[in-house]
């Protein structure tokens, strides 16, 4: 059975204070009102992750939203997945699209990335995605394939089985565009059957794959209810804890 699976990705925003708040509301409504054993994860900015894992409990998890790829040394202002690890946090976001754009991450530093979360007893969710040239001119699979394969492809089927998959059309982050609900499952699809032909069916169906692209409480139970989207990764509707709420609970609906 996969991993239904909710992150949220504050980015660059949020002060100390508004971050505590933010958590702490969504804390409180989860614990009052969330059904089921959906996970839902906040990956925040450095600053919040003591905290937040202080405050998350058992009711939310927390996560980094990058890593380096060294386990220590003279890399100033980078935060190491076992600094990560060591404030309570069991998550790291990989490879989003922010990432690979601004900070031309190539899908070869994300694999040491990710090699350097997993023996650091993170979990990666490991984000790929198409640009709308991408989308466009059709070559999205080829994209696509490449990124798993230059990126995780390289891990043994045990180590794969534990990281989370989030396929982020990059044409529809913070556009307030959306991948059409058939457009997700295609890529969902495709995605699973790549893992699959890489290891296995068995590894494959245990594989969480996250969609993430303006994914909000309007759309999220159409996008849920795909066969082979396990959830989501959020970014503006998680900066609102009703919004955020109300998307975890789509798998109650």
């Amino acid at each position: 059975m996969r991993k239904k699976i909710v992150a949220g990705n504050w980015k660059m925003n949020l002060d100390y204070a508004e971050g505590i708040s933010l958590f702490s509301e969504i804390v409180n409504m989860i614990r009052d009102e969330k059904q089921g054993e959906q996970l839902a994860i906040i990956c925040a900015p450095s600053i919040h992750l003591n905290s937040l894992a202080k405050l998350g409990g058992n009711i939310v998890s927390v996560g980094a939203q990058n890593c380096h790829q060294k386990e220590s040394g003279a890399y100033t202002g980078e935060i190491s997945a076992k600094m990560i690890k060591s404030v309570g946090c069991g998550y790291v976001i990989i490879g989003h699209s922010e990432r690979r754009q601004y900070f031309a991450e190539s899908n070869q530093l994300l694999a040491e990335k990710t090699i350097i979360a997993l023996q650091n007893g993170l979990t990666p969710i490991f984000c790929i995605g198409e640009t709308l040239d991408e989308r466009n001119n059709g070559s999205y699979f080829e994209v696509l394939k490449s990124q798993l394969e230059e990126g995780v492809f390289g891990l043994p089927a045990e180590d794969f089985g534990k990281i989370v998959i989030a396929y982020e059309p990059v044409w529809a982050i913070g556009t307030g565009l959306t991948a059409t609900s058939e457009q997700a499952q295609e890529v969902h699809a495709f995605i699973r059957k790549e893992i699959a032909g890489k290891y296995d069916s068995a590894v494959a169906d245990h594989t969480s794959i996250l969609y993430g692209g303006s994914c909000n409480p309007k759309n999220a139970g159409e996008l849920f209810a795909q066969a082979d989207i396990d959830g989501g990764l959020i970014g503006g509707a998680s900066l609102k804890s009703r919004d955020f709420v109300d998307i975890v609970k789509t798998f109650n609906a």
